[in-house]
């Protein structure tokens, strides 16, 4: 079977993140965690959803000194949650994610 290419990897693992998120993992460091990707991969990929019109925000914490907070899927956009769900394991198993 031939490897999937760059632009289906790049729009799973945008999904992915996305469901993540959507699923209490939320921050960098959890992402980072739930996946193995490097820290600039997580954080470019965060930056991205807004490309396929996934509206993601950052909810900073209340009196938080630094810049501490979680990251919410305020707007699915074209996406049905339900049918992330279902096509979870095909994405995970594309993306080489546990």
């Amino acid at each position: 079977m031939n490897e999937p290419s760059k632009t289906r990897t790049s729009f799973y693992r945008r999904l992915y993140v996305a469901y993540l998120i959507s699923q209490g993992i939320d921050t960098v460091p959890a992402i980072m965690e739930a996946t193995g990707m490097p820290r600039r991969t997580a954080q470019d990929t965060l930056t991205a959803l807004a490309e396929i019109d996934i509206r993601c925000v950052f909810e900073q914490s209340a009196g938080a000194r630094h810049l501490q907070g979680h990251y919410r899927i305020s707007d699915w956009g074209p996406i049905n949650p339900a049918w992330l769900a279902a096509e979870l394991p095909l994405l995970k198993a594309t993306l080489h994610y546990p």
